[in-house]
């Protein structure tokens, strides 16, 4: 369903998770929960190359933008240990980015909701990872032609965003649009969001990108303003 930014809705998306073989790091920003590894060292980031401002197209002065994010609630990562969120930090992020520039708003969901159990979601990430899953969507938008810019949101799972957001950005046709993934995380910042983008997004112009460390996420307004003025978001 796509709404205004005045009605999103309180829940969670994972910030950090590591379990299992590598450990898994699972990361999320306020719209889900926040996750994190239990004594384990985080795999070495992979990094996706970025296109400059320059390379960008800025966004067109009437061009509708989208927000569509994915968060879950629960358990989470917090500074090393777990705590529970009834809002995640990318719901947070992604309310703050739509109170300061007008934008539809979408929430994500999936239709096998994760649990609000932190392991249990960590273990079903590795699975899903691992079989390059895609998680079914519970209520997907019926287009996005409308939209000139989109921006995807959400944590990072081990290093990259969740399955559900690769289900999510191979629904659609982003040919000719602009995407700037945002990301609320533990350790691994953008992850490979922008590389993953790029590749489940063929035709679409990537732009700067926002990561934001989960915990931080209350106190993020300046950055998330300077992010907004730097890609031309926000509007003077």
């Amino acid at each position: 369903m796509t709404m205004n930014h005045r009605t999103i809705d309180r829940r969670s998306v994972l910030r950090t998770a590591v379990t299992g073989l590598g450990a898994a790091m699972i990361t999320a920003g306020t719209s889900g929960c926040a996750t994190g590894e239990r004594n384990a060292r985080m795999p070495a980031q992979e990094t996706a190359p970025s296109l400059s401002v320059q390379d960008t197209p800025s966004p067109r002065e009437n061009g509708r933008i989208l927000l569509a994010y994915f968060s879950r609630a629960g358990e989470n990562y917090y500074y090393g240990g777990r705590t529970g969120l009834n809002t995640g930090n990318t719901e947070v992020l992604a309310g703050m980015i739509s109170k300061l520039i007008t934008c539809d708003v979408h929430r994500i969901e999936a239709t096998d909701p994760y649990p609000d159990d932190y392991d249990g979601t960590v273990a079903r990430n590795v699975r899903e990872q691992n079989a390059d899953a895609r998680p079914a969507i519970a209520t997907p938008l019926p287009s996005i032609d409308q939209y000139d810019t989109v921006l995807l949101a959400s944590g990072i799972w081990n290093v990259r965003a969740p399955m559900i957001m690769t289900t999510f950005a191979e629904r659609y046709d982003f040919a000719g649009k602009t995407i700037y993934p945002v990301t609320t995380y533990a350790m691994s910042g953008l992850g490979t969001t922008e590389r993953d983008c790029a590749r489940s997004c063929p035709g679409a112009a990537i732009g700067e990108g926002l990561a934001v460390r989960g915990e931080e996420v209350q106190d993020a307004g300046p950055d998330i303003e300077s992010w907004l003025q730097r890609t031309g978001l926000l509007k003077s």
